[in-house]
Order: C-alpha cells, then sequence, then structure tokens
C-alpha cells in the first residue's frame, strides 16, 4: 500500500494535468464540400506531416517548443474546384490551468509546456467548402463558337473550318 502511495504521489508531481488528460496530441477531422478532397497538412516549420482525402482525422502534436502551440496550415484540393487553406492554431486547455489547482508546479512549468499537452485546437473538426473554378478554355481566351453556315458572309464561309474536317 505504501510503495501505491508512493507512485501515486510521484506521478500527480512529475506530470501535468494536461498531459494527463490531453496528451502531446489531438485527433482533428477535416471534411469538405464535395467530399473526396485532398488535403496536406504542413506545420509552422513548412514540414508537410499529414495527408488524405476528406473525409479524414489526422493525429496532430500540439506543441511546436517550451511553451509554443502548433500551427498548421491545411489545404484543400479538387479537380475542378479552387483550392482553399485553412490555419489552425493551439490555444490554452482548461486542463493546463489544473495544475495550480492541483499543485503541479513541475507539470505547469515543465511537463506541459514542453509535450504540448497545455494546448488544445479548436474546433476538433475542420470543414471546407470548395467553390467551382470557371471553366480553363475560358480562362485561357480560347473559345469554340458554332454557328450555322446560313448566318455567315461570304468572307467568313471561306475562312470556316467544318468540325469534320478538323476532327481528321
Amino acid at each position: 500500500m505504501k510503495r501505491f502511495a508512493i507512485t501515486a504521489l510521484a506521478a500527480v508531481c512529475l506530470s501535468g494535468c494536461a498531459s494527463i488528460f490531453n496528451g502531446s496530441t489531438q485527433p482533428v477531422s477535416f471534411k469538405s464540400e464535395p467530399a473526396g478532397a485532398s488535403i496536406s497538412v504542413v506545420n509552422r516549420a513548412g514540414v508537410n506531416v499529414g495527408s488524405g482525402s476528406t473525409p479524414v482525422t489526422l493525429e496532430l502534436r500540439r506543441g511546436a517548443g517550451y511553451f509554443k502551440p502548433e500551427v498548421y496550415k491545411v489545404r484543400f484540393e479538387k479537380p475542378g474546384f479552387a483550392a482553399q487553406e485553412i490555419t489552425i492554431t493551439g490555444s490554452m486547455s482548461g486542463w493546463y490551468i489544473g495544475n495550480i489547482v492541483f499543485g503541479g508546479l513541475i507539470g505547469m512549468l515543465a511537463v506541459d509546456p514542453v509535450t504540448g499537452a497545455m494546448y488544445k485546437f479548436e474546433p476538433e473538426e475542420l470543414s471546407a467548402t470548395l467553390q467551382p473554378e470557371p471553366a480553363k478554355a475560358a480562362q485561357a481566351g480560347a473559345s469554340l463558337t458554332v454557328v450555322s453556315t446560313l448566318d455567315l458572309t461570304p468572307e467568313q464561309l471561306k475562312r470556316a473550318q467544318p468540325l469534320l474536317a478538323a476532327a481528321r
């Protein structure tokens, strides 16, 4: 019994509330409208830390160093739609304040800030609505006009090319 009490006391003194309740990573879900968009997640150092196709859930590190929340840029892409980018930044978790109540000075000054457990990502589910892109041909200035030969002047008729001849 004495050994259990000493182990429990050591666990409380050498850990932080946020580390116990939050952990150093957090699952974040990503979805898009329309579904099936590819996502890439890049951290503040510019390292790609995850990717997938919506809907998807990725495990993201909460911290980026001592007393530094992680910041992620999430890029949603799907052919035919404009890409969209969302930034996620960690914010202070209420469990970190629990260190004051439960007397975890080591947890408050060392464990939680080092592990990043003192931070949380909200919302836990990110959603992007992708907007359709205009047609590529219209963007490039190319166009195709279909007209009846009855509407053409003799000069225009001389320069016109039949579609069947162009397809050969």
